[in-house]
């Protein structure tokens, strides 16, 4: 499709144009990326270093992590070096190849929740079965089917933005490049195409949502036959999980489960889980997790330790 195509490249609007506005969103969103670095490796890096990456939930949190990073590179570099550019151009090529990542490290963070999610369900409802059936062998199959998943989901994507036929407007009124955007320079009706964006991604957002909300209502249910140190933390767990997906998934479900229209906020409404949930999620998990705040405090000293040696 791409063969027929007049467009070579698009320009990126960003969320201003002002030029001590755009100062000072490379300053917030450097901060932010930054941020988001230092939490998500730290976790990575501390499940990995420590015997937590045995229990099937850390697992999940280790990838979720990943997703967290990548997701936030997808995007948010291009957008702290556009900020400094007078001129923000991205290739069709590396327009395409942004759609592909964006979507498929944020679906594999939607799938992690939920893995996150059955996993709370397996330890909290049938504690008696969970090592049996949350064995090693189990979660990894699954984190496989939702890396499969999240591809199929981004090809997707691909096959529809692929499909748009560009021949004169080039200029995305957004700061990265999506279907959504995409859609408006279109040289065609896209009532149909986006009526296939709302079933896959708009579908995948909803859906999940209601299932992951659906699973936390049962597991906070079932807490009420567990002792008082049971509930605390299961409790502490559980509402840091439902924080993350609610800073996730509100502001997904409402860029991407309506027609084809765009509104002003849309573009700061897409900062909070693009920019802000990767940050958001280590501090949530740390700061509510004795255990990770523990193994933290074992790597930090083990470190100074070893560089003391030194």
């Amino acid at each position: 499709m791409q063969l027929h195509n007049n467009v070579t490249e698009f320009i990126l609007l960003g969320l201003t144009q002002d030029p001590f506005g755009k100062k000072i969103m490379f300053i917030i969103f450097l901060l932010f990326y930054l941020g988001t670095l230092l939490g998500n490796l730290l976790i990575i890096v501390t499940i990995k270093t420590s015997q937590m990456f045995g229990s099937p939930m850390y697992f999940f949190l280790f990838y979720l992590s990943l997703s967290d990073t990548c997701f936030s590179t997808s995007i948010a570099p291009r957008m702290i070096v556009d900020a400094l550019s007078k001129k923000t151009t991205i290739s069709f090529s590396e327009c395409i190849i942004q759609v592909f990542s964006f979507h498929f490290f944020g679906c594999l963070e939607i799938f992690i929740l939920i893995l996150m999610a059955i996993d709370r369900y397996v330890a909290i409802c049938k504690p008696l079965h969970y090592a049996t059936i949350m064995n090693r062998w189990v979660c990894t199959v699954l984190v496989a089917v939702a890396w499969v998943g999240s591809c199929v989901h981004s090809l997707v994507q691909i096959f529809l933005a692929l499909s748009l036929p560009f021949c004169g407007p080039n200029e995305i009124d957004h700061y990265f490049c999506d279907l959504q955007p995409l859609l408006k320079l279109a040289c065609t009706d896209t009532y149909v195409i986006n009526l296939l964006l709302v079933s896959n991604s708009g579908a995948i957002c909803t859906v999940s949502f209601i299932m992951l909300m659906v699973s936390y209502a049962i597991i906070l249910h079932s807490l009420r036959h567990h002792s008082a140190e049971g509930k605390r933390k299961a409790l502490s767990t559980c509402i840091s999980h439902i924080i993350v997906v609610i800073l996730f998934f509100v502001p997904c479900i409402f860029i991407y489960t309506r027609p084809a229209t765009t509104f002003p906020m849309d573009k700061m409404i897409a900062v909070f889980y693009t920019i802000g949930t990767p940050l958001l999620s280590p501090l949530i998990y740390t700061l509510r997790n004795a255990e990770v705040k523990t193994a933290m405090r074992k790597l930090w000293s083990k470190t100074l330790i070893s560089y003391d040696e030194r």
